[in-house]
């Protein structure tokens, strides 16, 4: 074998071994490449998934809180109605004509007095002067104060033990307690 096929035959065994290097450093780079577009697509859809999540938490929340605002205005205007019709049953209280205003003071005095208390009228109640000259007073052993400073219709009683407010306000405020749940589930079905 002479130099020049021996020089060939080096060159043809470095260009196979070169082509083989090639060879495998372009698996190796296709590898790399499929195990990071592999690694994407997951981190994409994993984060896609964390973003719908998020999307749906939002929307829930802010659904969520719409429901409430609306909760809470619906039950602004029920009071609302409500506290009308409170309203309108002081203002026809205060409003009542002379006879059956007494009648009703009359009825108050029986219900809720005790000898010896003292009766002051509302500064507020028109017929002050008239119920102090009611039978019932001098019946049950009822005084007549000269002071008139609270408001509401109707009176207060004061006593020797206790104060009792029968005031149109105050008995109209301790029937909504009362009866406020019953009469909203009657209006508002």
């Amino acid at each position: 074998m002479g130099k020049e096929e021996i020089v060939a035959r080096i060159l043809s065994d470095a260009e196979r071994e070169a082509e083989a290097i090639v060879a495998e450093a372009q698996n190796s780079a296709d590898e790399a490449i499929g195990e990071a577009k592999s690694k994407a697509a997951a981190l994409k859809a994993e984060t896609e998934e964390e973003i719908a999540g998020r999307a749906k938490r939002i929307s829930e929340g802010k659904a969520a809180a719409a429901r409430l605002d609306s909760s809470k205005r619906l039950l602004a205007e029920k009071r609302r109605v409500i506290d009308e019709i409170y309203r309108r049953a002081a203002e026809r209280l205060l409003s009542l004509g002379e006879h059956d205003s007494l009648a009703l003071i009359s009825r108050l005095l029986k219900e809720n007095g005790e000898a010896g208390d003292e009766v002051e009228f509302a500064a507020d109640y028109p017929y002050a002067e008239k119920a102090a000259r009611l039978p019932v007073l001098s019946e049950m052993g009822l005084k007549v104060s000269a002071e008139r400073t609270v408001r509401g219709g109707g009176f207060v009683l004061h006593g020797k033990v206790c104060d009792k407010d029968v005031t149109f306000s105050a008995l109209l405020a301790r029937d909504r307690a009362e009866h406020e749940p019953a009469l909203a589930a009657k209006l508002f079905k």
